[in-house]
C-alpha cells in the first residue's frame, strides 16, 4: 500500500495527508477555517497554503469568525502588508464578508449542519484506484457552491468546494491503495 500520489515528497504535505486530509470535521469554526484556506489556495498550490497556515491563523485571529466579522479597512490594510500570508485584497475582503455570512448561518442552523446535510451527515466513500479517476468537482460540489454563493459566500466555486469536501472528510477520496482510505472510512463509520 502506498499513499495517494499527490502527497509528497515534502514532509509538511506527507503530514497533512497522514493526519488531516479526509478526516471528518464537524466543528463549525474549523470548517469555516478550511473553507477560507481553500479559497486562498485558488490559483496556487496547496503546499503554499500549508506552509503559511500558521501565519494565516495568527493574522486572522485564530480564524474566529465572530472577531473577523467586525474587521474593516484598517485590518485589510494591515493584512495586505503581511508577508506571512497571501496578500490578495479580494480574498481578504471575502474572508471578512464570509465571516458575516458564517454568523448568519451559524445562528440559523449551524454551519456544520448546513454543510453536512448535503451528505446526510455521513462521509461519502469513494473507491478510486488512481488519481486520474478523482474529479476536480462534482454535481454535489457545484450545488453546495451555488448554495454558499446564494447565502453570500465568495471564493467558493465548485472546484474549491470539492477540495474542501475532500479535506474535511465529507468525501473520502483517499485512493483505495492508500493506507489512510480504510482508517478514514472507519472514522466515518463511527459517526459524529
Amino acid at each position: 500500500m502506498e499513499r495517494c500520489g499527490w502527497a509528497g515528497p515534502d514532509e509538511i504535505y506527507l503530514g497533512y495527508h497522514d493526519t488531516d486530509w479526509g478526516v471528518p470535521e464537524y466543528d463549525s469554526r474549523a470548517l469555516w477555517e478550511k473553507l477560507v484556506l481553500d479559497g486562498f489556495q485558488a490559483g496556487l498550490s496547496w503546499l503554499t497554503i500549508l506552509k503559511k497556515r500558521e501565519n494565516f491563523r495568527t493574522a486572522f485571529a485564530g480564524f474566529k469568525p465572530d472577531v473577523i466579522a467586525d474587521w474593516g479597512e484598517a485590518e485589510i490594510e494591515k493584512l495586505l502588508v503581511d508577508p506571512g500570508i497571501i496578500r490578495h485584497r479580494g480574498k481578504i475582503e471575502a474572508t471578512i464578508s464570509n465571516a458575516r455570512v458564517w454568523q448568519e448561518i451559524e445562528a440559523c442552523e449551524g454551519f456544520d449542519r448546513f454543510l453536512w446535510k448535503y451528505v446526510d451527515g455521513a462521509p461519502l466513500q469513494n473507491q478510486w484506484r488512481t488519481l486520474d479517476e478523482v474529479p476536480a468537482f462534482t454535481p454535489l460540489s457545484t450545488q453546495i457552491s451555488k448554495d454558499l454563493k446564494k447565502a453570500g459566500f465568495r471564493f467558493c466555486g465548485p472546484t474549491i468546494v470539492y477540495a474542501f469536501m475532500q479535506a474535511v472528510g465529507m468525501v473520502n477520496d483517499h485512493l483505495v491503495t492508500c493506507p489512510r482510505h480504510r482508517s478514514v472510512a472507519d472514522m466515518a463509520a463511527k459517526g459524529r
